[in-house]
């Protein structure tokens, strides 16, 4: 089995928690909250478990928990974003990580893969090499394969679904930043937001969710900016179709709000904080049903 597949035959790459019948035309996607780590894909990084785990948006999936008790589906990847990230498209990869040639679509001129966090990593989120000498093609194929494509799968008929049922959709990708060492550092080192709204500077979501996303954080004394530094990637700019009823928004929230960053465990405020998502999630659930008007 290849070293960035998972090796447990028959365990799914994703989790799916969905309710019975969705009761609001919205769908939560979690891309990085995965901490699966294989013992073949340890064999293959040259860097510590530990060092790896930098990279997650960690315990995002379970923020978001309750979303499926009040009708609303949530998927998240179970494999880490250091084996394969799937905020990026499924051929955004750098050539000189592997020993044979990439597909001709493959994308190896991005600004991601320039900064060696293309769909199969080339650095750790210290900014080390993950790896050691070049890895064959076969196993980025495979890894794509098996990981990638059922996580757009599973996440395109979801959205599909919600609009099939609803006539309008609204895909929330739901991601975590680091409090400092971050692209939002302040001088000081800290980042300023709490959270960060991207729509891809208004491409992906009508303006009505931004605003009400935004206004409902405030009223709870959250500290929020839209598309800086992060303006959506892959997953928000590919989903959001606002024209035709299909809108994107993607989340950061400072994880320093949540979590013990050095420890890599929920702090006590976890529970408030997950609340206040939750909150957020259903008020842009219901937001979405009035653009159909």
């Amino acid at each position: 089995m290849d070293g960035l597949v998972d090796a447990a035959h028959g365990t799914s790459p994703i989790a799916l928690s969905a309710p019975d019948r969705p009761s609001l035309p919205i769908v939560l996607a979690s891309p990085h909250s995965g901490r699966r780590y294989t013992p073949e894909f340890l064999a293959l990084v040259e860097v510590p478990e530990a060092e790896l785990r930098r990279a997650e948006d960690a315990f995002v999936d379970r923020l978001f928990s309750g979303a499926p008790g009040l009708g609303i589906p949530l998927l998240a990847a179970e494999f880490p974003r250091s084996m394969v990230d799937v905020n990026r498209e499924a051929f955004e990869l750098d050539p000189e990580m592997f020993d044979g040639d990439l597909p001709a679509e493959a994308n190896t001129r991005s600004p991601r893969v320039a900064a060696g966090l293309g769909a199969i990593p080339r650095l750790s989120a210290a900014g080390r090499p993950l790896y050691g000498k070049p890895l064959p093609v076969t196993l980025a194929m495979a890894a794509i394969e098996r990981l990638w494509r059922p996580y757009h799968q599973a996440l395109s008929r979801l959205v599909a679904s919600a609009q099939a049922a609803f006539g309008v959709a609204l895909l929330v990708d739901c991601h975590s930043m680091p409090s400092a060492g971050g692209l939002g550092d302040t001088a000081g080192g800290e980042t300023l937001a709490d959270i960060v709204l991207g729509d891809a500077f208004g491409q992906s979501c009508d303006p009505l969710l931004v605003e009400r996303a935004e206004t409902f954080l405030s009223q709870r004394g959250y500290a929020v900016v839209r598309n800086t530094p992060y303006a959506g990637g892959f997953t928000t700019r590919h989903y959001g179709r606002p024209a035709d009823g299909v809108h994107a928004l993607q989340i950061e929230v400072n994880r320093a709000l949540y979590l013990d960053e050095a420890r890599i465990e929920p702090t006590a405020a976890f529970a408030q904080v997950s609340r206040d998502l939750i909150g957020l999630v259903e008020t842009l659930g219901r937001s979405t049903l009035d653009l159909r008007r």
